[in-house]
Formats: structure tokens, sequence, C-alpha cells
């Protein structure tokens, strides 16, 4: 890190961050890149020159974020309890770096769980009790291979993928990147979608990552990877072992009463149109939103928002949360 300095309190995350800086990419390679595709005249790709002229313009230096000190786990284990396990090791993890000057380092994590029981919104929690940025990157429905690592700029419509675009369009280094439903992942059978992987969660590669688009290196080592899936059978055993697996259960009652009043404040606080509603929700409406799975409870609880308001009221009633709405199944089809 080449500077150091402190962020002020943002809503949701640690009271005081404190942010390095370091570069994910050496401006002097991309200029070296940009000069041999200008040799090639007509024959360079436009699209590639473009993006090593905003890598230039841009600079490669991103903050590195963690928090002064050990955030609040145990508030968020009571906010997601059936995420004790690997919030425990977050702890574990953040004690060790937070004593040193050493950055941010934590283990890549899997989540194991039925669909909807809150992986999603534990990697989005995670995000905020650290700091740093969020990325989401949902498998099941791509089915391009290179939406890691990019596709060649030989091909006709080829772009960087995912890793590239956050690191280096983003404004952080060590930001957390969420691979959803990773069991799901599609592709043809020339290309493994996950085999990316491979080299981003080892440490030592992954400081020297090379986009097939870009093909410069940039310095992904720093990245919190988050993934979820329903179950570990269909994943490559690679991943496997270089991640923490953990089974996640869904909640129980009183559990999921939690999660509800977490989304609640939530969706109040992300929006200026939730100002004006109480920083609790009604107990008849809680319980209501509880009855739900912990993916449902957003969609829900943002429609209950705009039912209130429709009706003239600035308080969530039980009456506007909608259950029949998420209970139509979806429709088979194009």
């Amino acid at each position: 890190m080449s500077a150091t300095a402190t962020l002020p309190a943002v809503l949701g995350k640690p009271a005081i961050s404190i942010a390095g800086f370091k570069d994910v990419y050496h401006v002097p390679r991309i200029e070296t890149a940009l000069t041999e595709l200008q040799e090639l005249g007509s024959g360079g790709n436009e699209a590639l020159k473009a993006t090593y002229v905003k890598m230039i313009k841009t600079g490669g230096q991103r903050f590195t974020i963690k928090p002064s000190a050990l955030p609040d786990i145990d508030a968020l284990i009571e906010e997601l309890p059936n995420f004790a396990e690997p919030l425990e090791d977050v702890r574990r993890q953040l004690a060790l770096c937070l004593s040193t000057d050493d950055a941010l380092d934590l283990e890549p994590i899997l989540l194991l769980g039925d669909p909807g029981i809150g992986k999603t919104h534990f990697a989005r929690r995670l995000s905020r009790l650290l700091g740093t940025g969020y990325n989401f990157i949902g498998m099941s429905s791509l089915t391009a291979g290179w939406i890691l690592s990019g596709a060649s700029a030989q091909w006709k419509n080829a772009k960087p993928g995912k890793v590239f675009d956050a690191l280096v369009n983003g404004d952080y280094a060590n930001p957390v990147i969420v691979v959803d439903e990773i069991d799901k992942a599609g592709g043809d059978q020339q290309y493994d979608p996950l085999g990316s992987l491979y080299t981003l969660l080892e440490h030592d590669t992954a400081c020297e990552f090379t986009d097939e688009f870009a093909e410069v290196p940039i310095d992904a080592s720093d990245v919190v990877w988050v993934a979820t899936a329903n179950q570990a059978r269909s994943i490559p055993e690679p991943i496997l072992n270089r991640m923490n697996v953990y089974e996640i259960e869904a909640p129980d009652a009183e559990g999921a009463r939690r999660i509800a009043a977490s989304i609640y404040r939530e969706l109040r606080a992300e929006h200026a149109w939730g100002r004006p509603f109480p920083p609790d929700l009604d107990d008849d409406a809680l319980d209501r939103l509880a009855k739900l799975k912990p993916r449902e409870m957003r969609r829900v609880m943002l429609t209950a928002f705009g039912n209130a308001k429709l009706a003239g009221r600035c308080e969530v009633q039980a009456v506007d949360i909608t259950e029949e709405r998420i209970a139509k199944k979806p429709r088979i089809g194009f």
C-alpha cells in the first residue's frame, strides 16, 4: 500500500474504515500494450484500444478497505442467525489482519443450501460489514463461458469479463464478488465457465490474473469471494478444495423474524422515500413477512412499501404484505 486514509461512517458500514491504495494494474504495461496494438494499424481491435486508453487515463490505483477495529459480528449473527458459522470464521480472520498493517485477507466462502434462504443477502451484508464494494455474478442465467475471464478480442462483440470489470472500472482492489448458483454454471463443451476460478481463488496466481479480452495482467488477489450453491455435487473438486464450505440451514421461526426485520430496515435506509416510515416494522406485518423465504422477503417488502404509500400511509401494515403475489408459479416458456 502506498498510502492510508480513513473513510467517514456510511450507513450499514463500520464507523471508520481504513483505506489504503493498491495498484491493480501497472500503467506502463498498458501503455506498451496500446503501442503494440496501434502499430497494427487498422488490424488492431478498436474496442481493445479504447479499453487501454481508459485504463491509462484512470490509472491503476484502487482503494483497499478494511475496518479499523473488529466490527460487530454479534449484531450480524443476531440478524442472520443461520449464518453464525461462516461469520465466526470471518471474525477469526479479521482479528488476525486487524492487529497488523496487513491487507484484508478472507478465505473464499462457499455457501450451500436450499434456494431462497438468504445466501445472497448474507454476501451483501458481509460487504457492508467490511466496508468495501459488492459485485454480483449470477451463473444460472449465463451460458457464456467467458463471463468471468472475458472473451478474446479476436471474436466479434468480445468484451472483458466480470472480474476485470469489477477491478478496473470499480473503486476497490478488494471488493466482495458473489458467484451466485455456481453449481448451475453453463457453457459450451470447449470452455469451462468456472475454469478461471482455479487461478482466481489462489492468492499467488490471482495477483497476475489475465483477462482474455484485455490480455494484460491485473491483481485480483485481494478479492473477497463468496459463492452460493444448492448442492456441492456438480462443483469441481479443485474449486471445493480452494474454499471454506458451509452448509446453511433454513432459519427457524424466530430467525425468520430477525431476517425480515433486517430487510425492512435495509430497504427503508436505502431509499429517500423510506425516511417517513418508522424504524421498525409493525409486529403483525413482521409476522406475515417472516412466513416467506428470505429471497422473497425483499421483493414482497418493496411491494408493501408501495401499497402503504398508495393507501396514504407512511407505515406498512400486514394488509400491505400480499403473500399471494409470491404464491403464483412462474410461467413456463419464453
